[in-house]
């Protein structure tokens, strides 16, 4: 029986879209998690950091095994073990079990099948087909990440979050069974190996990066916001956050990894990624654009659900619903910047990608208020899907066809490492000015009020580590129970969902500010691609 063309990109597709489903379902189930689990809030901050983490520190050791044990058999031995992940996480019956499937076994699956998808991809098209390919992949990596949320809250709310997981397994096992018709990759010549303090300099490297970049928002950045303890010992060296610390050891650690790539290449050695790679100025802009892209994605799906839920006290489902424009004009427009690419250039489908993405961050901005009765916010959006839409049928084939078949492994991993490095610092650097926003606005808020001079004092010396992000109401009820009148109570709540709202605007203008910065990123994308 003859298989149509597009068959192979459908059964990578959906692999893909497992792999992004499951870094945003878990973040609208976490109540919901720590209830039937009987664990906390912050063991599941670690479980969503350390799944980050996994796949960050391991994504160029997954493309090297591409390598060695050839893409397609990489791509399906990942898929086994990401099932095997899924179905743990699945039966989970502490958090100690759903650890060790979702945030160690899934990640490990996933670092050997992202960067597989990419080469697999790039093996079996070519031309224009492999233009549309990518852009069905790219389509598909946007829509699993804004229908996440949605996803999420309705198994949560109607089902169990559990029946998620379990999707996985099933859907995983019918990428098995129909992954027999996807062509592989030719071996390269040389047959390589690992080098092992390669690996262990960028895992190292990589972990302390994406650890302290995530850790920020509660410890801070250079003043201590809370100083974490090892053996009852405060961390918290010359009186400075240990996350400078980690960021700049980190950075230190990736500077000897490249150094040591340079001289493995140079020697005719074994190198866990070829950085003279990065001398082609088509995967330098490629790569920079891929990240600019999911810091805003990471940002958007940090902040705004933060917004519903906090402020506006949606429940799961509804911030699904309410961020679904976003989703529409993605996978639409995923669609129609491949068929740009019949007539356009991909430097000038990603530049107006990136000019509708300013233009879709500033609608937000313009559409918050505290009670988001306007059509703006959903116009805001749809904008901004419209825009990664485009971005995303077009970066993969960029990057991708700027080097030589035998690389496209590698360039996939690197593509993994920084799509989760956009993701990380994006909620990062965004959270951190939204939390330090929050804490500024609301103790001027308080100051500046009628209530009595010992309220002030008390928010004044509990805000010293930064505001917490709670919902409205949560401040309302702990309110009451401190014995404040009711005038006092309202009082105290409109300051802090002013505050909030103020919050959530000025993160918002920074991310504005940060799509304007990206357009510097794509001065180097060709604008014509051989493939």
């Amino acid at each position: 029986m003859k298989t149509n063309k597009w068959t192979i990109v459908i059964i990578l597709a959906f692999a893909q879209f497992v792999m992004v489903l499951d870094s945003t379902v878990m973040n609208v189930s976490i109540t919901t998690v720590v209830r039937d689990l009987n664990t906390s809030v912050s063991s599941m901050q670690l479980a969503i950091t350390f799944y980050t983490l996994t796949m960050a520190a391991l994504m160029l050791l997954g493309g090297k095994l591409g390598d060695i044990w050839g893409r397609k058999r990489t791509f399906m031995i990942g898929s086994i073990i990401y099932a095997c992940g899924s179905l743990i996480t699945a039966l989970s019956v502490n958090f100690t079990m759903l650890f060790i499937g979702w945030s160690v076994v899934e990640g490990i699956g996933a670092i050997m099948v992202l960067p597989a998808i990419a080469s697999l991809t790039a093996a079996n098209y070519k031309g224009k087909d492999r233009i549309k390919a990518y852009a069905i992949i790219g389509g598909v990596t946007g829509a699993a990440a804004a229908l996440g949320p949605l996803i999420g809250g309705y198994m949560t709310t109607y089902l169990s979050w559990r029946y998620v997981f379990a999707s996985e397994v099933v859907i995983m096992l019918g990428v098995l069974l129909t992954s027999r018709i996807i062509a592989d990759v030719k071996k390269p010549a040389l047959v390589t190996r690992i080098d092992i303090a390669s690996f262990l300099l960028s895992a190292g490297g990589l972990v302390m990066v994406v650890f302290g970049m995530l850790q920020s928002k509660v410890w801070g950045w250079v003043s201590p916001r809370t100083v974490p303890q090892i053996a009852g010992v405060n961390i918290v060296p010359f009186g400075i956050s240990i996350v400078s610390y980690l960021i700049l050891f980190g950075l230190m650690v990736l500077y000897l990894f490249y150094r040591r790539q340079q001289k493995l290449e140079a020697s005719g050695g074994y190198p866990l990624f070829k950085v003279s790679l990065l001398k082609i100025k088509q995967l330098r802009s490629g790569i920079g654009v891929l990240f600019a892209q999911y810091f805003v994605i990471g940002s958007i799906f940090f902040i705004l659900p933060v917004y519903l839920q906090m402020t506006l006290g949606y429940d799961a489902l509804d911030t699904g619903l309410k961020m679904l424009p976003m989703s529409i004009g993605l996978v639409i427009f995923s669609m129609v910047g491949a068929r740009l690419a019949n007539a356009h250039s991909p430097k000038r489908i990603i530049r107006i990608g990136q000019i509708l993405l300013i233009v879709g961050v500033v609608t937000l901005l313009g559409s918050i208020d505290v009670t988001l009765k306007n059509i703006f916010f959903a116009v805001g959006m749809f904008i901004g899907g419209a825009a990664i839409g485009l971005l995303a049928s077009q970066v993969g084939n960029v990057t991708m066809s700027s080097v030589d078949s035998q690389d496209t492994s590698e360039v996939g991993g690197v593509q993994g490492v920084f799509q989760n490095l956009g993701s990380s610092f994006g909620t990062a650097l965004i959270g951190s000015v939204m939390v330090a926003v929050l804490t500024t606005t609301f103790i001027s808020q308080v100051q500046s009020s009628s209530l009595q001079p010992q309220i002030k004092q008390y928010v004044q010396s509990q805000s010293k580590v930064g505001v917490a992000i709670v919902p409205v109401s949560e401040l309302q009820t702990y309110a009451t129970k401190q014995g404040l009148s009711p005038a006092e109570v309202t009082e105290a709540t409109n300051d802090y969902a002013y505050s909030q709202v103020t919050a959530l605007r000025q993160s918002l203008f920074a991310l504005a500010v940060v799509s304007i910065l990206a357009l510097l990123l794509s001065r180097n994308i060709p604008n014509k691609i051989i493939v």
